[in-house]
């Protein structure tokens, strides 16, 4: 039977330093070249990722941006890109400037990310931005205004704040079927949460069954840790929560590992993938 095994990474398959141990790595590393399918499923985009994974030999395409785009190491290329398409990439605009939403946008084009931002000034959005920089050297592009947008190929919305200020527009969101969101609480910051929105087509739901049909898999097994997992999990044969995960995610379990600090999905990926 040809499985596929794919984890998300914060709270998951990293440490809270937001790093892989060692163990996980040379354990993952042993059973791909063993032929074991791994891959990942995260919110982060490539600029990040490609260095939180520099050491792991995955030859599987790995999910992007909670689904919104598919990312083959390998070739450094997307294989799959979903797009807000123009009425809802207009609406969601209209909806940044009434409410005068501050985050950041993301496009592709012709290969490369691009990440833009009007105002950091908010605690949260300027500790994302600053970590970035620092840790991974990524690039962002200041602009006047979101709208000057429009005509760009736009793939992804982030907004971090509390949740009693970002639960408004949540609401809103929950009222329209033009826009995909995930809305869901930071690993590392106690209070922050994360609202998202991307295309329709756009999920980590989506994401895995492309890749699964594109390999033809007959068995997918997930490992997760957060809200923003549960559509992966509806997506796969066997659902894998770390104890860390949040109750929503445990609760639609098929079985509790191991937390992250214990380096719970590689072991036991280590010891029961001779048994599935």
């Amino acid at each position: 039977m040809k499985t596929l095994y794919v984890s998300d990474l914060d709270g998951t398959l990293l440490l809270p330093n937001v790093t892989l141990s060692k163990r996980t790595t040379r354990i993952l590393n042993d059973l791909i070249k063993e032929g074991v399918h791994f891959s990942v499923a995260t919110a982060r985009s490539i600029a990040s990722v490609k260095h939180i994974l520099e050491d792991v030999n995955i030859n599987i395409p790995i999910i992007l941006m909670n689904g919104a785009c598919i990312y083959d190491l390998e070739s450094s290329k997307y294989i799959k890109v979903n797009a807000f398409p123009e009425d809802s990439k207009k609406l969601l605009l209209n909806i940044i400037d009434e409410h005068n939403l501050k985050g950041f946008a993301y496009t592709i084009k012709e290969n490369k990310l691009s990440t833009y931002y009007e105002d950091i000034s908010l605690k949260p959005l300027y500790d994302f931005y600053q970590e970035r920089v620092d840790k991974y050297n990524k690039p962002f592009i200041k602009v006047k205004s979101f709208s000057s947008l429009i005509d760009e190929p736009m793939v992804y919305f982030s907004l971090m704040d509390t949740k009693d200020n970002l639960e408004p527009i949540y609401n809103v969101l929950l009222d329209m079927n033009q826009v995909g969101y995930t809305f869901y609480k930071d690993n590392y910051t106690e209070d922050i949460w994360y609202l998202e929105m991307y295309s329709t087509e756009a999920s980590k739901y989506n994401a895995l069954q492309y890749v699964r049909n594109l390999y033809e898999y007959d068995k997918v097994v997930c490992f997760g840790d957060n809200r923003n997992d549960l559509p992966m999990f509806k997506a796969s044969d066997l659902k894998i929560a770390v104890e860390n995960a949040f109750p929503e995610l445990k609760n639609e379990a098929d079985i509790i590992i191991a937390s992250n600090k214990e380096d719970g999905v590689a072991l036991w990926l280590k010891n029961n993938i001779t048994h599935i």
